[in-house]
């Protein structure tokens, strides 16, 4: 069985919901994760805050984050067991995350030590 990362990408970083939204939104990650580590698949998972985030460039420039240029950001990730892709794909389909138009969640396989 392998690992994959499914990467939680979000288009708008900008956008304020309000606490109430916050707050079903953690409910409905909270479960979908919960559905996850009952069958024994879940590994770790993380929010990405964008407070003291810094982007260091290869000339060794940093900048602060939370990439406000951009339209496009990480928001957090969530790594699970997974037999196949397709099996971590279809994890990643029930994430809450893909409510927010143009989300989208990316599904790597972790590199092997």
């Amino acid at each position: 069985m392998n690992e994959y990362a499914l990467i939680f990408r979000h288009m708008d970083g900008k956008e304020v919901a309000s606490p109430e939204q916050i707050q079903q939104w953690m409910q409905q990650t909270m479960d979908w994760i919960g559905g996850i580590a009952a069958q024994n698949k879940f590994v770790s998972g993380t929010g990405l805050p964008f407070d003291e985030a810094r982007v260091v460039h290869s000339n060794k420039m940093v900048t602060n984050g939370a990439f406000g240029d951009i339209k496009e950001t990480v928001g957090g990730l969530v790594i699970v067991r997974a037999e196949s892709v397709e099996e971590a794909v279809e994890f990643a389909k029930g994430c809450p995350v893909l409510q927010g138009e143009g989300n989208s969640v990316e599904v790597r396989k972790v590199a092997q030590k």
